[in-house]
């Protein structure tokens, strides 16, 4: 497996990301609402669900019943549908009418959803109510083709899209921001240093005291008189300042993809690092034994056991004065394999070598 190294290099010792306050944290009181529901999919070219799926076969007959077509269940044995669940996350402020995309994903033994029609469904929110309802054309990015017991696929053509197919009918109430005379803004995620920077970065926007940071995660505002009733202003010029942002040392592993993602505040201490790698490998062979002519012996078959042991050389890198691409390069250049990566930066972790957190995945 190659492994793709990526490195954030910056040139300031304690490098700090600039960012807008809304690209970082948000007013208490906004938030998602995520719908969900069921939905059947129709129009598909003999990829849907086959006769071993009785839910979408109950939920057709269901909807035929309620156009005032009945049919028995056996009658019902097509391949032209797919009982499918169907997820939409509504923003906060969305008002009603208004129309969002839906994800889509089967739920039974479908080979494809491409091509196909969402009936209209009901989605559900966490309290049980209807809040929209969802139909329209599935859209998939991938595809999967079989003939004469050969098949070809590309990404995963049992999701997609319905774009704009949502309506919303019943819209979650939020907060009235225009009668508060405090609110608070709260980080994505929480850190006491940008937390500060941001009450500093607010403060100098507004030419006065209007933040306060009371934890890693909250800034409280005090909105100025100016801006009372006139919520939406204050919120932009907010959402508009920027701040530098300091964000701990990290550097991730994703064993499964061979990535490795390292932080530009990633420091290293002084350390070698050997690494070599011992192979045993044993093999069976198995060989016919033929007795001479005109002997009473028999046919036999033997088993040899091979062992074969190969060790490659290790080498030793001094990591002193190194940068992280310095050891990236020299660990590429000892042909480290994915596991050996994840166990040297460990262990460089445990040895107090890198001053950062490993996270892998």
């Amino acid at each position: 497996m190659r492994w793709l190294i990526l490195g954030l290099t910056l040139l300031a010792a304690h490098p700090a990301q600039a960012a807008r306050a809304k690209d970082v944290g948000f007013f208490i009181g906004q938030h998602e609402n995520v719908l969900t529901g069921m939905g059947l999919v129709t129009g598909l070219p003999r990829t849907g669900d086959s006769m071993r799926n009785e839910a979408s076969i109950r939920s057709l007959a269901t909807r035929l019943q309620g156009y005032g077509v009945t049919f028995a269940d056996a009658d019902l044995a097509s391949r032209n549908i797919a009982l499918v669940m169907v997820e939409v996350v509504v923003p906060p402020g969305t008002r009603a009418g208004s129309r969002l995309d839906a994800k889509v994903s089967s739920v039974g033994d479908a080979a494809s959803i491409e091509g196909g029609q969402l009936l209209i469904a009901p989605l559900y929110g966490m309290d049980g109510a209807i809040h929209a309802t969802v139909s329209g054309s599935v859209l998939v990015g991938g595809y999967q083709t079989a003939s004469a017991g050969n098949m070809a696929r590309k990404n995963v053509p049992t999701s997609g899209q319905v774009l704009g197919g949502v309506r919303v009918a019943i819209e979650v109430p939020g907060v009235n921001y225009n009668d508060a005379p405090i609110v608070e803004f709260a980080l994505q995620t929480p850190d006491f240093s940008t937390a500060q920077r941001l009450e500093e970065s607010i403060d100098s926007a507004f030419g006065e005291e209007v933040a306060q940071a009371v934890s890693a995660s909250t800034v409280q505002l005090t909105v100025p008189e100016a801006y009372q009733g006139r919520f939406a202003a204050f919120a932009s010029m907010v959402e508009s300042v920027d701040l530098q942002l300091d964000a701990p040392a990290r550097i991730v592993v994703d064993e499964r993809t061979g990535t490795v993602v390292i932080g530009g505040d990633v420091e290293l201490a002084p350390v070698a690092i050997a690494q070599g790698s011992l192979t045993i490998e044993v093999s069976r062979i198995n060989s016919v034994s033929q007795p001479a002519p005109f002997s009473a012996g028999s046919t036999a078959l033997v088993s040899n056991v091979q062992l074969n042991v190969t060790e490659r050389g290790g080498k030793l890198v001094n990591t002193k004065g190194a940068s992280v691409g310095d050891l990236v390069n020299a660990l590429n250049q000892m042909g480290v394999s994915p596991r050996d990566m994840v166990t040297i930066l460990k262990n460089m972790k445990t040895q107090g070598a890198i001053h950062a957190e490993v996270v892998v995945q």
